[in-house]
């Protein structure tokens, strides 16, 4: 499967907005006593990380590929009363490519690029500022609810690869399960998680 652009407009348009989900918990645990600085949300879906760190005085750049999903996640934060601190862009992360060095936090939750995830884990990792925190959240392959996409996964391997040790600090490197409610029933999920922090 490609996860083009059709693929996600097709994603988002076939289902009606539910109730926004609250932040991803990696991000929480990783971003709840960094100061507030510029942030960076590649992939923010519908919004529920971003609009969590704009609470919290972030500047962010929200990035999807998805104009349905842009357009929900925009309305959720001006109903949570956001009308300024994040600019939302549209924009193919297989080809959009960050500005280097400048943000204190960059974020990816489950994004599954069109191409070698390498690469974008790679203009990810560039797009950190010194003493900043990077924050790949990914499948893990024994994830069942995902087995029907195995394109979707990554693992611990693939994301350190990109980083080079004499610079980053890892912070986190495992692969992990959580519980969530979906749909009116709890599911378990199994997560590849890295965090990173450059060196300042």
């Amino acid at each position: 499967m490609t996860f083009t652009k059709a693929y996600w407009d097709e994603h988002y348009d076939s289902r009606a907005p539910g109730a926004a989900h609250p932040p991803n918990p990696y991000l929480v645990a990783a971003a709840q006593h960094l100061p507030p600085g510029r942030a960076l949300d590649a992939g923010c879906g519908e919004g529920a990380e971003t609009i969590w760190l704009a609470t919290r005085g972030w500047q962010v750049t929200a990035v999807d590929i998805a104009a349905t999903a842009l357009h929900r996640a925009r309305r959720r934060a001006e109903t949570s009363g956001l009308t300024d601190g994040i600019d939302w862009i549209q924009a193919d992360l297989t080809e959009w490519t960050p500005a280097e060095g400048q943000f204190d936090l960059v974020c990816s939750h489950y994004v599954h690029p069109a191409t070698s995830p390498g690469d974008l884990f790679r203009r990810l990792a560039a797009a950190v500022a010194p003493g900043g925190t990077l924050l790949l959240v990914g499948h893990h392959p024994s994830d069942h609810h995902t087995s029907g996409t195995p394109e979707a996964h990554v693992e611990i391997g693939d994301l350190a690869a990109v980083l080079d040790p004499a610079q980053w600090d890892i912070v986190v490197a495992e692969d992990r399960s959580r519980t969530m409610s979906h749909g009116g029933r709890e599911i378990t999920l199994h997560d590849t998680v890295l965090q990173a922090r450059l060196a300042g």
